[in-house]
């Protein structure tokens, strides 16, 4: 087993790209964000950790992290392969926010970790992947999805805050106006919002393109306004427009603890694909 590390997204995708694509929505944010760097290299100010490991010339397991976030993990072909991969993130970083990915290898990864530097993991949420070739909008829910505009900045954003609060307590920062404008900036991303006579009801956001898919989030309704159908057709209709736009797929996250999301998903079209885990280190 050997760790190889990458300086830039080409060279990194050029290695680890068939072993990611082969299993494109399991690793669509890990894509997604690759694909992004290739443009962007320092996406969040700082230069990115690229670690592809290796059975020979063989691929067996792929990590990315963009500081301040947490680290990455693909799927794992053998987890023989975390160790020196821990070593080889330990030599970069003193420390970690967490780490998010498959169960199994990032429980390995977080007990590895453990040992390592001495904090203390624990998974922070439990997720699925989902993923979309076709949508079922739901019947009857009134108003209409629209682009976002200037004038919804300050809505957008307090949103955004509300959305972090309750989903993501534990989740690394990121400062609501550069999540905003890195969304407005790239053509390949953007923000919805569902209205019904003027009133702004819901949020949706999109990004991550990968070569057949593209991801959907964060979704956000108030709670005085949940439970009208708002966000399943949000959903619907943001999806539909992805697809008719020429993606085959549209991906997303749940928290696995939030039964009502979980099913509203797979009523407006999405199946699940994939559990991950994120763990965080105190």
């Amino acid at each position: 087993m050997r760790v190889e590390r990458h300086r830039d997204a080409s060279s990194f995708l050029a290695q680890a790209g068939e072993f990611l694509l082969a299993r494109e929505a399991e690793h669509n944010l890990l894509v997604g964000l690759s694909e992004r760097l290739r443009s962007e290299p320092r996406i969040y100010g700082e230069d990115p950790y690229m670690a592809v490991a290796l059975d020979g010339d063989k691929v067996v397991a792929v990590a990315l992290r963009t500081p301040p976030h947490n680290l990455i993990l693909s799927e794992v072909g053998d987890e023989a392969a975390l160790e020196p991969l821990a070593s080889d993130v330990h030599s970069v970083f003193d420390s970690l926010p967490g780490t998010i990915g498959p169960c199994s290898a990032t429980e390995r990864f977080a007990r590895i970790w453990e040992a390592r530097t001495g904090v203390s993991a624990r998974i922070s949420m439990k997720e699925r992947i989902y993923e979309a070739e076709e949508t079922h909008p739901p019947a009857g829910v009134p108003g209409a999805m629209r682009p976002y505009e200037e004038r919804d900045r300050a809505l957008v954003l307090g949103w955004l805050q509300a959305f972090i609060d309750e989903a993501m307590p534990e989740a690394p920062p990121d400062e609501d106006e550069d999540w905003l404008g890195r969304r407005l900036a790239d053509p390949e991303s953007g923000v919805v919002l569902w209205e019904d006579g003027g009133e702004t009801l819901t949020m949706g956001g999109y990004g991550g393109l990968t070569p057949n898919g593209i991801r959907i989030g964060p979704i956000y309704t108030p709670p005085d306004l949940r439970r009208r159908g708002y966000a399943s057709a949000l959903t619907a209709e943001l999806t539909q427009m992805l697809l008719d736009r020429g993606r085959r797929f549209c991906f997303l996250f749940t928290d696995l603890a939030n039964t009502t999301s979980n099913s509203i998903y797979q009523r407006v079209g999405y199946r699940p694909v994939a559990d991950v885990d994120m763990w965080s280190f105190r």
